[in-house]
C-alpha cells in the first residue's frame, strides 16, 4: 500500500520551499515596487497554508519510503509545484488562462523554456524573476534539492534519486546521498556564480545577469528579452553562453571529480563526454559550412551562431542568438538530432543522453560481433563498469517507449492542426525539454500561444515525462502499481 502520510510529509515540505521562493520574488516586486506584489504576497500565504496543511495530514510518518512510494513522490512532487506556481500569473492577470499558466510554470520546473507569453518584456521584475527561479530551482530536481536541504526528513532518499535522476547509470561521490547532494548543488552553484560574474563582465546589469546565469546554468532558455540573447549583439556574451550551457550540459559528476580535484584527463578518458563533444564539434562544423555557403555568413559568424545554437539545442536550453528558422532546412534536421540526443546524464539537460547513445553504439558492435561469432559471449562496458542484460533491456524498452510517445503525440498534434514539421519538432522539444522549435507557423524565435489547449496540456505531460525519464511518471498508470503486493 501507499504510504500516505509520507507522501503528505514531503509535499508539505516542498510547499514550505516554494514558499520561501515565493517570498524572493516578493522581495524582488518591493525593490521595484511594481504591481505585482499582491500576486506573490497572495500566492505565499496559500501555499504556506497548504504545506502546514499537508504536514498536518502527514504527521507521525515514519520516515521510510517504498520504492513505490518514492516514484509516487516525485511525480506528485512536479505537479504540485507546477499547481501553486501559477497562482503569480493568475492572481496577478499576466496569464488568464489555467492551461496557459500551467504550462509556463511546468515548462520552467522542467527546464524546457517553451513560453506561451508573446511579449514577456511586459512583464513586471518580480514575474519574470520567478520564471528564471522556476528553472534554477528545476535544474537539478525539485526533490533532489530537498534531500540536499533536508536529509533527515526523506529515510528513503536513495529511492527518491533513482526516482528522478537523469540517465541510467548513477554514480556516487560520497556514501551518503545528503552529502553526494550537497556538492552537486555545490558545483552547481559554482557554475551559476561563475556565470553571472562573466555576463556582468560583458555588460549585463545585475538583474539581466541574474536572471540569464539562471537560465544558462539550468538549461532551460527562458529570457527576460523578447529575442533572448540577441537582444545584446555581443560577441562575448555569445560565447559565455556557449561555454556555460557547454558546462552544465556535462555530467556534474565527472566535473566535480575533474575540475574541483583538478583532474582534467579525466574529461577525455570518459566515454560519455567524448561523444557529446564529438556531436557538438561535427553539427557545429556542418551547420557552419551549411551558413558560409548557403547564407553567406563570414566565418566567424557562422561559427559563433552554429555552435551557439548546436550547444543550445543539445543540451536543451533554448537560448538563441540568431533565428534558425532563415537557416537552409538541411540544418533543421542536425538540430532536431540535436534536440533528440540531449547532453550528459547527471547534468541539467534532458533528452535521450549521450550516455544511452555510448551503451547503444556499443550494443550494436556487439550485434555485428556476435553474429561472425555466435558462440561467443561479449560484455557491454562503459569506462570500465560492466553494464549487466538488464539495463540493456532497459536501455532498448526507453528507447522504444521515447520513439512511440513521439509518433503518438506528433500524430495527435497533427489531427488539432499543427503543421508537420512543428508537430514533430514540438514533441521533440517537450520530451527532450528542449524549448525552442522548428518550423514557419511556431518558429525558433516565437511563443507557443498558437497552440490550442488540447495540445498545450499534451505539451505540459511531455515535459513532465521528459524530466522524469517517462518511466517514473507511466508506472504510476499501471494496475500493478496500485496493487497491494
Amino acid at each position: 500500500m501507499i504510504n500516505l502520510k509520507i507522501v503528505y510529509k514531503i509535499l508539505g515540505s516542498l510547499l514550505f520551499i516554494e514558499a520561501v521562493l515565493l517570498m524572493a520574488c516578493l522581495g524582488m516586486a518591493l525593490h521595484y515596487g511594481e504591481d505585482d506584489v499582491p500576486a506573490f504576497l497572495i500566492s505565499t500565504v496559500v501555499t504556506l497554508f497548504f504545506g502546514f496543511f499537508l504536514r498536518f495530514l502527514g504527521h507521525n510518518a515514519e520516515n521510510t519510503l517504498s520504492r513505490r512510494d518514492a516514484y509516487l513522490v516525485v511525480t506528485l512532487s512536479w505537479i504540485v509545484f507546477s499547481l501553486f506556481g501559477t497562482m503569480p500569473f493568475l492572481i496577478g492577470g499576466y496569464l488568464t488562462s489555467f492551461t496557459d499558466a500551467y504550462f509556463e510554470t511546468m515548462s520552467g520546473f522542467t527546464t524546457t523554456g517553451a513560453t506561451i507569453i508573446d511579449n514577456v518584456e511586459a512583464l513586471p521584475h518580480g514575474i519574470l524573476f520567478w520564471r528564471s527561479l522556476t528553472q534554477w530551482i528545476g535544474g537539478l530536481g525539485i526533490v533532489f534539492f530537498t534531500i540536499a536541504l533536508l536529509p533527515s526528513m526523506v529515510g528513503g532518499s536513495t529511492k527518491v534519486f533513482a526516482a528522478e535522476a537523469t540517465g541510467p547509470i548513477q554514480t556516487k561521490l560520497h556514501p551518503r546521498l545528503s552529502t553526494n547532494a550537497k556538492w552537486i548543488w555545490a558545483v552547481y552553484l559554482v557554475l551559476s556564480i561563475a556565470c553571472l560574474a562573466s555576463y556582468m563582465l560583458f555588460g549585463m546589469d545585475w538583474f539581466e545577469a541574474v536572471n540569464f546565469a539562471m537560465s544558462t546554468t539550468a538549461t532551460g532558455g527562458f529570457s527576460i528579452y523578447n529575442n533572448s540573447t540577441e537582444h545584446f549583439r555581443s560577441a562575448g556574451m555569445d560565447y559565455v553562453t556557449t561555454f556555460f550551457c557547454f558546462a552544465s550540459g556535462t555530467n556534474f559528476t565527472l566535473l566535480y571529480f575533474s575540475v574541483a580535484k583538478l583532474k582534467f584527463k579525466e574529461l577525455l578518458r570518459n566515454s560519455e563526454f567524448r561523444l557529446y563533444l564529438l556531436i557538438t564539434l561535427s553539427c557545429t562544423l556542418f551547420i557552419m559550412l551549411e551558413l558560409i555557403a548557403r547564407n553567406h555568413y563570414d566565418l566567424e559568424h557562422a561559427f559563433r551562431s552554429s555552435i551557439f545554437q548546436v550547444v543550445s539545442f543539445l543540451t536543451t536550453t533554448g537560448l538563441f542568438n540568431d533565428n534558425a528558422a532563415l537557416w537552409p532546412h538541411v540544418t533543421w534536421v542536425v538540430l532536431a538530432f540535436c534536440m533528440f540526443m540531449g547532453a550528459c546524464s547527471g547534468s541539467t539537460s534532458g533528452a535521450f543522453k549521450c550516455v544511452r547513445g555510448v551503451m547503444l553504439l556499443k550494443i550494436i558492435k556487439n550485434e555485428f560481433r556476435q553474429i561472425l561469432h555466435p558462440n561467443a559471449v561479449l560484455p557491454l562496458k562503459v569506462d570500465g563498469m560492466n553494464i549487466p542484460n538488464q539495463q540493456r533491456v532497459t536501455l532498448v524498452a526507453f528507447l522504444a517507449t521515447y520513439l512511440i510517445l513521439c509518433v503518438i503525440v506528433s500524430f495527435t498534434m497533427i489531427a488539432t492542426g499543427v503543421d508537420n514539421t512543428n508537430a514533430i519538432t514540438i514533441t521533440l522539444s517537450s520530451l527532450g525539454n528542449v524549448g525552442p522549435t522548428l518550423g514557419i507557423e511556431i518558429g525558433p524565435t516565437m511563443s507557443w500561444s498558437e497552440l490550442s489547449d488540447v495540445a498545450t496540456w499534451m505539451c505540459s505531460l511531455m515535459m513532465l515525462m521528459g524530466r522524469l525519464e517517462i518511466f517514473t511518471v507511466l508506472v504510476i498508470f499501471t494496475p500493478a502499481f496500485w496493487k497491494d503486493n
